[in-house]
């Protein structure tokens, strides 16, 4: 089976080239920097962060200690802890509501650090700082690649994918991208579950047993 990658997280295709899928990289979406001032975050009682993008954007601009760390899932906190620290609250249900969820109430001064645009439930809710710190451009190729099952990793490669007019069965990491992916008319056969890169590697591999293929 082909598997056509649409993100910018290049782990994903050498995982699942090494699960035997034959992988094609089309980049549906690109990550912006956005430059500014160095960020102190040590008067904050804690410190969001959604993606691993936000994560390295962080720790580019950021000067002095972290307070408190709070995550989206495994794969922010596996970014995270590449800088040297722990996250203190890593979340069950990898989303801005499941985050929500475990956050204490009150959850004091809190800095919200991602991307131009995000999606605003825990900034919200927390009455947080917002901080833009990268920006996602959704590109549109001349050509698309030949393959069997689309991988979709954020509600933006979604509309990206969705504006190429491709109509291949799509995998999805999580429920905000497959909401967004069928707005748009995409066939979402399987959602990855935890919503990180060894979810997305398993939804492949459920989406290609279902559809009765081998892999050598």
């Amino acid at each position: 089976m082909r598997v056509v990658i649409t993100g910018t997280e290049s782990r994903l295709a050498e995982r699942l080239r090494a699960a035997g899928f034959d992988v094609v990289e089309w980049p549906l979406v690109a990550i912006e920097p956005i430059e500014g001032p160095t960020l102190r975050a040590d008067a904050y009682d804690w410190v969001v962060l959604t993606s691993r993008h936000a994560v390295e954007r962080l720790f580019d601009r950021l000067e002095g200690d972290l307070p408190r760390v709070a995550v989206v899932g495994p794969g922010t906190a596996e970014a995270v802890r590449e800088h040297g620290i722990e996250p203190t609250l890593v979340a069950t249900r990898s989303t801005q509501e499941g985050l929500l969820e475990e956050m204490p109430s009150p959850a004091g001064r809190v800095l919200f650090a991602g991307a131009e645009g995000a999606r605003d439930v825990l900034p919200r809710a927390l009455d947080a700082d917002v901080v833009p710190l990268y920006r996602t451009v959704e590109l549109l190729p001349d050509a698309a690649p030949a393959g069997d099952l689309v991988v979709l990793a954020s509600a933006s490669a979604a509309r990206a994918y969705a504006a190429t007019g491709v109509e291949l069965p799509c995998v999805s990491i999580g429920p905000v991208t497959t909401e967004e992916a069928r707005r748009h008319g995409a066939t979402i056969v399987a959602e990855a579950e935890p919503h990180d890169l060894e979810g997305l590697v398993q939804a492949v591999k459920l989406a290609a047993s279902q559809a009765g293929s081998s892999l050598s």
